[in-house]
């Protein structure tokens, strides 16, 4: 270990310390401390509608003080399910100065997912996008618990909003999209907390030890459930990346575009910003124009995104002749990022882009790539500052695996999350003793020291009592002439236990490859148990909202599909 901490050492930037101080604070002191600072700082532009950090106090003190009056109290679970948007960032941090707990919800999930979330957390307020709530009810019946129904097109830009009720399609095609005409005669959220009072100062805070928010995640074993973050271990989060990113306080400006509500898009757009006292550009949804017409209005400094992001981002800017060079830092999460879609990003900018690693239960940001030359696109990095791993036996994660071996990624540090809601089997199986989690990751560390991910234990294939990682098959594959994408999957197959199946997306113009040639090309990289038994043609992988690939999606159709 003291070899890989030198070797570390030299990997990190010069201001980047090993170990950070966390302060004993909240969310709650944070936005305060910002609103006394800034007071005038732009802190979220939406679309166009700024709101500065003094306003954003005060807006959030009048949510507080309406939750408050309709009986929310300190600990009670209150649940959002909102896009990005400036009155998502308003009822996040009212709910905490209430001592509250933030259910955060996906606002396109399926109804009856939405409903499952509500009723495990036990939520008593729901404040939902009001063409969320509309799918709810409609779908589920009219809910026990309190709602509040949120039109989007309130967070707009005067002139917008009322262009929105212009007697042309457009205008028409557009307010569909933003709001909903369900609950006739019922006020919504933005028209409640105009009248609402601000909360008196003499209602309990939190403290820093409460937990702040419910997210739920499959963990490790695919089953969602609520794992419970702390106030302090997302401050944890916000001030190792402060630290990373060597950010200057009230000079950044951050693009809001990943979801508020995966842990990503939470620490990074809803935590981390307010930290540092950066302006926010939110996007309601990600699209390559909205971003390229934001770059024009109030250039990005700080860009935190998935691979396919910048990919459009640059496919869009290269087309349209648009200058990137404002973006100093992006930091790239949830999948791979390839050393071309790096080289291409940094040629753009001028700038850096590194990968970050972490899971929903370490708010999420572990493990990272370094702000230098050092940096090495394709591995998870280095540990962030106050953050210990080991690489262990999943068999027995007692032991520590020799060097240069794969095993799995345990983590531990200030980041780490208390545990899942109402399940301390699961939070037992997780976190082991000394406070350790398991990640279900399966890595090496290389002689440079930096951490590589080689699959998902979840994920792992097991054929005729061989161990098979489908990433490493997956990325084999995706070199291949004619293929665009891929993923391989495990399909029980009797006594051989699983048989591994290649699904790829050939590229536009070339004709579909065959299994022969999938076999061939696979053969001199692999073992015989590990390359392809059958080769499936798809039209495109399905993702996540944050355009991760679904593996387990593909696998569960493909059973389906089985005869």
């Amino acid at each position: 270990m003291d070899t890989l901490q030198k070797l570390w050492e030299a990997a990190r930037a010069p201001s980047v310390p090993r170990e950070v101080d966390i302060p004993y604070e909240t969310l709650v002191d944070g936005l305060d401390r910002a609103a006394a600072s800034w007071p005038d700082h732009i802190a979220i532009d939406f679309l166009g509608a700024t709101t500065t950090y003094a306003q954003l106090a005060a807006d959030v003190a009048r949510a507080a003080g309406l939750l408050h009056e309709r009986g929310v109290r300190k600990g009670d679970r209150v649940a959002i399910a909102l896009p990005n948007c400036t009155t998502h960032i308003v009822t996040f941090n009212a709910v905490l100065r209430l001592g509250a707990i933030v259910v955060s919800i996906n606002p396109t999930l399926a109804a009856h997912g939405i409903a499952s979330q509500l009723a495990d957390s036990g939520a008593t307020v729901f404040i939902a996008w009001d063409k969320t709530l509309e799918r709810v009810v409609a779908e589920e019946g009219v809910p026990s618990y309190a709602t509040f129904p949120v039109d989007l097109s309130a967070d707009l830009p005067t002139f917008k909003r009322l262009a929105l009720h212009l007697p042309v399609k457009k205008a028409r095609t557009l307010r569909g999209q933003m709001t909903t005409t369900a609950f006739p005669g019922r006020p919504r959220w933005h028209t409640i907390v105009a009248n609402a009072k601000p909360l008196s100062s003499d209602v309990e805070c939190p403290s820093p030890e409460d937990v702040a928010a419910f997210l739920y995640t499959g963990g490790t074993t695919g089953t969602p459930k609520a794992a419970m973050l702390t106030h302090r271990n997302i401050v944890a989060n916000t001030v190792q990346s402060a630290a990373w990113t060597g950010a200057q306080p009230a000079t950044e400006v951050i693009y809001g575009v990943l979801p508020f509500f995966h842990a990503f898009g939470m620490m990074l757009g809803l935590s981390y910003p307010v930290r540092i006292g950066a302006t926010l550009v939110v996007f309601p949804q990600f699209t390559a124009d909205l971003f390229l017409a934001a770059q024009k209005r109030r250039p990005g400094t700080f860009l935190p995104a998935v691979p396919p992001m910048l990919d459009r981002i640059a496919d869009a800017a290269e087309s349209k002749g648009a200058d990137l060079t404002s973006f100093s830092v992006a930091l790239s999460g949830s999948m791979a990022l390839s050393a071309k879609t790096a080289a291409r990003w940094e040629r753009l900018t001028g700038g850096l882009v590194i990968e970050g690693y972490g899971l929903t239960e370490t708010s999420p940001v572990a493990v990272g790539n370094p702000l230098t030359g050092a940096r090495r696109p394709g591995t998870l990095g280095i540990p962030y500052p106050s953050t210990q791993i080991r690489v262990v036996d999943p068999e027995d994660p007692s032991q520590d695996v020799e060097p240069g071996e794969s095993g799995e990624l345990l983590i531990k540090g200030p980041q780490v999350f208390s545990g899942y809601w109402n399940l301390p089997e699961e939070t037992a199986a997780q976190l082991l003793p000394g406070g350790w989690l398991r990640t279900g990751d399966v890595v090496q560390i290389g002689e440079d020291g930096f951490v590589v991910l080689v699959d998902r234990l979840k994920e792992l294939i097991v054929s005729g009592g061989f161990k098979v990682y489908p990433s490493q098959v997956e990325d084999h594959v995706r070199l291949m002439p004619g293929v665009s994408d891929v993923v391989v999957v495990g399909l029980p197959h009797g006594d051989l236990g699983e048989t591994v199946i290649a699904a790829i997306v050939p590229e536009e113009g070339h004709e579909p490859v065959s299994l022969e040639a999938v076999r061939e090309w696979c053969s001199e990289s692999f073992a015989k148990y590990a390359l392809p038994r059958k080769v499936v043609i798809l039209n495109e992988l399905p993702r996540s909202q944050i355009g991760k690939v679904l593996r387990r999606s593909v696998r569960m159709d493909l059973i389906r599909e089985a005869p």
